[in-house]
């Protein structure tokens, strides 16, 4: 299967889903989850959250995940069944724009870090309206890669990548500033919206969340950066890695609506 833009791995997911542990709480306390409630959460790649939410739901509820992506499925499934769940955590392939369950299925839906990588984010967050049960709560966290920095000196150059990355590397490279209009949009009452500043120095992580490698050959090839410009980029980052002094931030925007 062909990988969207924007694609990582399941090990890096992990990585990165403990480093957002703070949204990810925030995000289950916005769907008020009950004991014995059905969840759903969409784009749920190695089962990072499903396990979490079973623990919310308990043994008399029922927690679904669905990914486009078998691989990410068959390790969600492992990793069930691994922390002893799996009666009440199951995992699916699915398209998010057409989602394989019952209207008024779901007390609640979530959705993380998924919206950046659909060419049709309205069309999925209706799919989670529709399958979420009247008076149930829809939430959706997602980044807003036109708030990613880098400090360097090399500001002019930071600025193209930085741009290049949210417009050429991602679908939906700006999800995260959308939803607020995305859910006045679905009707979508009681909303309300957190903002989270995601930052880091470790150099090596960034890099390899953001794809920088393939990120700035393709801008070289496209015209947006010359050669010299990007030796003098990646020679000014990794001066700032060798003296400890590397950083780079980005938003995460969360909104949550309850469904008429």
């Amino acid at each position: 299967m062909a990988q969207p833009k924007g694609y990582v791995d399941p090990e890096f997911l992990s990585i990165i889903g403990n480093q957002l542990n703070h949204i990810k709480k925030r995000s289950y306390a916005f769907m008020q989850i009950q004991s014995g409630h059905r969840l759903l959460d969409l784009g749920c790649g190695p089962g990072t959250d499903t396990i979490s939410l079973a623990q919310l739901v308990g043994t008399n509820g029922q927690v679904i995940g669905a990914d486009y992506d078998e691989a990410m499925i068959a390790e969600a499934e492992q990793r069930a069944e691994q922390a002893n769940v799996n009666a009440w955590v199951s995992h699916k392939c699915a398209d998010a724009m057409s989602l394989p369950f019952e209207t008024d299925y779901f007390d609640s839906c979530r959705s993380e870090r998924l919206f950046q990588h659909l060419l049709n984010p309205a069309q999925a967050l209706s799919e989670m309206i529709r399958v979420t049960k009247p008076g149930g709560w829809v939430v959706v966290a997602d980044s807003d890669w036109g708030s990613f920095s880098t400090d360097s000196d090399e500001t002019d150059i930071e600025r193209r990548l930085a741009r290049f990355l949210a417009e050429s590397c991602l679908h939906n490279g700006y999800s995260g500033r959308k939803l607020y209009r995305l859910f006045k949009q679905q009707s979508l009452v009681d909303v309300s919206f957190e903002a989270f500043p995601v930052a880091t120095p470790n150099y090596a992580l960034s890099r390899h969340g953001t794809q920088a490698e393939k990120v700035e050959q393709d801008a070289l090839k496209a015209g947006v950066i010359t050669s010299e410009e990007l030796y003098r980029w990646q020679a000014s980052l990794e001066q700032a890695d060798s003296e400890g002094t590397y950083f780079c931030s980005l938003n995460v925007i969360l909104l949550a609506g309850r469904k008429n």
